[in-house]
C-alpha cells in the first residue's frame, strides 16, 4: 500500500505538473491573446465575466493547475523530507504505544527515490539503538517499525530474554558476547498485555531505553530465523543489512523470525510523537474502536 501511494503521488505530480507548464507557456498566452484580441475590437471595457467566456478554460486544465502547487508541496515533503506513520501494535511498547502518530525523517539514512527507495544522495547509516521505519522484507508495501539492535558484522545472541551483543570488528577473534547493560524498573500492567510485564532500562549504544518482557512467557526458538553455521539463538548480520527488535521482546515480530533488513528498505528514523491518541473502550461498547477516547498530551516530543 505505501508502495502504491508513493507511485500515485509520483503520477500526480508529473501529470498536473506537465499540464501547469503548458498552461503556463502555451495555453495561458494563447488564451489572454484570444481575449486581448476580443477586447481590442469593441470600444467598451469587456468584464471579466465576458472576457471569461472567451477561450474558455478547460476545467481539468484549471484543477490541475490549482492543485499542482499543493501536490508538489505534498510530494517533496513525504518523499524526501518528512512523512507521518500511525502505531498499530504494541510491539515496540514502552517506546510506543498503539494511537501514536509519530514523525518519521526520510533523509535520515539517504535521499531515496520514493517507489523503489534507490539512494540517490548518501546521507549516513543507522546507528544502534535508532527506532526505525522500514519495508517489511516479506511484503515491502508493509512498513515495519523497530530499533535497529545489529549493524552489518555485528554478531547478536537473544537467550533467556536477554541480548548479547559482539560489535563488527576488523580483525579476528572479536571477543566474547558481552550482555548490554539492564536495569529492573520493576514490574506494570500495559492495557494491550495480558499480564504484568518486567520493565528494564537497556543501554544500546549510547541509546539507554526502555524494554518490556513477560517472565510468564518462554522463548519461542523453535520459530526463530534459522542462519546457517550459527545457535538457533545466534545470528550474524550480513553486509548491508540490520537487526531490527521491537522494545516489547515478547510481543515483537521482528528479526529473530524473519531475518535481516537490506539497507535498500530503510524508509527514515522515527523523530518524534506530534499526538498520541488512546482507544480506551467501556464495557457498554458505547465508542467505535476508531473512534479516540481521549489525548495524551505527556507523549508528545521526542523519540529515544
Amino acid at each position: 500500500m505505501a508502495n502504491t501511494f508513493a507511485l500515485i503521488l509520483v503520477i500526480l505530480t508529473f501529470v498536473t505538473g506537465i499540464i501547469w507548464l503548458l498552461d503556463k507557456f502555451i495555453w495561458g498566452p494563447a488564451r489572454q491573446a484570444a481575449r486581448q484580441e476580443a477586447q481590442d475590437k469593441v470600444e467598451i471595457v469587456l468584464d471579466e465575466k465576458t472576457l471569461a467566456g472567451i477561450y474558455p478554460e478547460n476545467v481539468i486544465v484549471e484543477n490541475a493547475r490549482s492543485l499542482f502547487p499543493v501536490i508538489a508541496i505534498v510530494f517533496v515533503l513525504r518523499s524526501f523530507l518528512y512523512e507521518p506513520f500511525q502505531i498499530p501494535s504494541g510491539s515496540m511498547m514502552p517506546t510506543l504505544l498503539v494511537g501514536d502518530f509519530i514523525l518519521v525523517e526520510k533523509f535520515s539514512y539517504g535521499v531515496k527515490e520514493p517507489v523503489w527507495q534507490n539512494t540517490l544522495i548518501p546521507v549516513e547509516l543507522p546507528k544502534r539503538g535508532d527506532v526505525a521505519v522500514f519495508k517489511y522484507p516479506e511484503d515491502i508495501r508493509v512498513d515495519y517499525i523497530k530499533r535497529v539492535v545489529g549493524l552489518p558484522g555485528d554478531r547478536i545472541v537473544y537467550k533467556d530474554k536477554q541480548l548479547y551483543l559482539i560489535p563488527a570488528c576488523e580483525k579476528e577473534p572479536c571477543g566474547s558476547y558481552k550482555a548490554l547493560d539492564m536495569n529492573y524498573l520493576g514490574d506494570k500492567l500495559f492495557a494491550d498485555e495480558e499480564a504484568k510485564m518486567q520493565v528494564h532500562t537497556e543501554i544500546l549504544g549510547d541509546v539507554a531505553h526502555k524494554v518490556l518482557t513477560n517472565p510468564m512467557r518462554r522463548d519461542h526458538v523453535s520459530y526463530y530465523y534459522q542462519q546457517q553455521g550459527t545457535y538457533a539463538y545466534e545470528w550474524i548480520v550480513p553486509e548491508g543489512q540490520y537487526f531490527m527488535m521491537g522494545d516489547n521482546r515478547d510481543n515483537s515480530r521482528d528479526s529473530r523470525f524473519w531475518g535481516f533488513v537490506p539497507e535498500q528498505n530503510l524508509v527514515g528514523k522515527a523523530l518524534a510523537i506530534w499526538v498520541s491518541f488512546e482507544f480506551y473502550r467501556s464495557s457498554d461498547g458505547f465508542l467505535p474502536t476508531w473512534i479516540p477516547s481521549g489525548v495524551r498530551f505527556d507523549r508528545i516530543g521526542g523519540i529515544k
